[in-house]
């Protein structure tokens, strides 16, 4: 992301955001995109400007809470419902940006977000696209994420994940790993909620994806209905728009253009 980072104030919490200009016209929609649970504003790279300059519209990308440039966590420890409340600040950020129509592109946590969101704000949002996004736990999730704390405790994941989130790296980590294998959150699933969407939704997953099967796919768009479409990315794992670039920006522009109502 070229544009300088900002910061924007909700519910006195400071976010760090980027909006970047790319010439759409005063009406036109504005591309929102939600990083991962490890994720934030630099780790996108310029996808984001990349979308944004195919489908001729305005960017936004954001830092959720506890990571990259916003503030640090607070002190209340994550439950089961970390993800709905991340849907609410998303929709009073939108509000205080003055952004009324929404295109969501979410990857992982940041999917399931935009599907809570677009669920509970379908006013705000526009169209969507979700990356990766969970909808209920499966067994393979749980191993990608123990896998993922032996790289993190025995390879240079934590060096790499410090260059983003500094001080606050072993904070949002271990909150990712410890929440999603909880007791308490192993009977988390979201599949009746997101009935309640009506934008247009295309579902997009790696086929080697290490923390979900094509199961998540298929319950996000029977839930959805004939408003979603899915593809499933060959070549891909967890994160398609860094390990299938170019197939990941052509379906993604492409709905965009023509499946979600035309200019985004």
């Amino acid at each position: 992301m070229s544009d300088p980072i900002r910061t924007v104030e909700v519910a006195g919490v400071q976010f760090a955001v980027v909006r970047c200009p790319l010439g759409g016209p005063p009406s036109a929609r504005t591309l929102v995109l939600l990083h991962d649970s490890l994720g934030c504003i630099t780790t996108w790279r310029d996808f984001p400007e990349e979308l944004g300059k195919a489908v001729g519209c305005d960017v936004l990308v954001y830092d959720r809470q506890g990571y990259g440039r916003s503030d640090p966590f607070g002190p209340e420890p994550r439950d089961a419902r970390y993800m709905h409340r991340e849907a609410d600040v998303l929709n009073a950020l939108l509000e205080a940006e003055g952004i009324t129509q929404a295109v969501l592109f979410g990857h992982s946590d940041g999917g399931t977000i935009a599907l809570l969101a677009a669920a509970k704000y379908p006013q705000r949002i526009a169209a969507m696209i979700t990356e990766g996004a969970h909808v209920f736990v499966e067994e393979v999730t749980l191993n990608g994420i123990r896998a993922a704390e032996r790289q993190y405790a025995t390879t240079g994941l934590r060096q790499r994940l410090m260059k983003h989130h500094g001080d606050r790296t072993d904070a949002l980590f271990h909150a990712w790993a410890r929440t999603w294998q909880a007791p308490f959150f192993r009977d988390w699933n979201i599949t009746q909620e997101i009935s309640a969407i009506h934008c247009p939704l295309l579902v997009l997953q790696g086929v080697d994806d290490e923390y979900g099967t094509e199961a998540q796919v298929d319950a996000i768009v029977s839930a959805v209905g004939d408003r979603a479409l899915k593809y499933m990315i060959p070549g891909a794992a967890h994160t398609p728009h860094k390990e299938a670039p170019a197939i990941t920006m052509e379906l993604a522009a492409q709905f965009l253009r023509d499946g979600a109502g035309g200019r985004a």
